[in-house]
């Protein structure tokens, strides 16, 4: 004779503490104060770029500008001048291209380095962190972007530093997390580790992905070093130049005519053009904030 057996589940309710609701208030606040350090220079930079060009007052006050006495002539002079969009333009370029080119290189070689039974694993690995660990220096690198013909184009701001060998070992990282019994299914059906790479590894690789790409995104963007070392033409000249140009124009007026931007007060000038060039980093985290939550595989072995 069969007995059924009912199961209840017991829900147990716990209580905080005293000590737990003491550290909640000082987390709290702590990340009030840290927002506030971080809004208040931003909020500064922001009014500063549309003060007009007869405003009379000190930063606390201009902190609290009047919306009336708002002016986008700043904007507007950095808009209506050819030398600021081709140097945004160039930037773009350089995004683009030193994400795509970083991204092409670092996701196979990560994949290499993540495969246990590859002869050679751990003399590659090696050879991949000495660089990382002991820098060659300027000199060398020069004379290579010299050699290979690359001064004065715009691929030797991100092809330097296409691969970076922290972001290449936390993609390893990642690829070494994948159950291997998806690998091993896929390569007993007959694929190559390149099928394996393109359909098994990439699409539960998002995460990564998306991650790395940003981290290269942001370092890009924002290279300064490189393309004053190598791009000599005015031409190619990318934003954080631009801007670096810009700032040392209300000291020294030897690299940018403050006329050149019109009527606009220089200052407002200068926070207006950290403020815009900080808009596409603004723009594209959003779409990539949700892959920073999600966690880091979003597929397992079933059945």
């Amino acid at each position: 004779m069969k007995k059924k057996v009912q199961l209840r589940t017991v829900t147990i309710a716990i209580k905080p503490t005293a000590a737990d609701h003491s550290f909640n208030i000082f987390v709290d606040t702590f990340l009030v104060l840290l927002l506030i350090i971080i809004a208040i220079p931003l909020w500064s930079t922001i009014t500063l770029s549309f003060r007009p060009y007869d405003y009379i007052g000190n930063n606390l006050q201009g902190m609290f500008l009047a919306p009336w006495k708002w002016s986008l002539s700043a904007y507007k002079a950095l808009l209506g001048n050819a030398g600021f969009l081709l140097a945004f333009k160039n930037s773009f370029k350089i995004l683009v291209g030193g994400v795509a080119t970083a991204l092409v290189l670092t996701i196979p070689l990560a994949y290499v380095l993540s495969i246990p039974t590859l002869p050679g694993r751990r003399a590659l690995n090696i050879l991949i962190i000495l660089p990382y660990v002991f820098n060659v220096g300027m000199i060398p690198s020069y004379l290579l972007v010299t050699n290979l013909g690359l001064i004065d184009k715009i691929a030797a701001v991100f092809l330097p530093g296409a691969i970076s060998t922290y972001n290449c070992l936390i993609m390893r990282s990642f690829f070494e997390g994948i159950p291997n019994e998806l690998k091993e299914s896929a390569r007993i059906d007959g694929a190559t580790e390149i099928q394996v790479l393109l359909r098994i590894i990439l699409p539960l690789s998002k995460a990564i992905i998306m991650t790395i790409g940003l981290f290269y995104g942001v370092s890009f963007w924002n290279d300064f070093f490189h393309a004053m070392l190598y791009l000599n033409s005015n031409s190619l000249q990318p934003l954080p130049i631009l801007l670096r140009n810009i700032l040392m124009a209300s000291g020294m007026n030897e690299y940018v005519e403050v006329s050149a931007f019109g009527d606009a007060p220089i200052a407002a000038i200068k926070a207006a053009s950290v403020f815009m060039s900080a808009i596409p980093m603004v723009i594209a985290y959003p779409f990539i904030q949700k892959y920073f939550t999600k966690g880091t595989l979003l597929g397992s072995v079933k059945g």
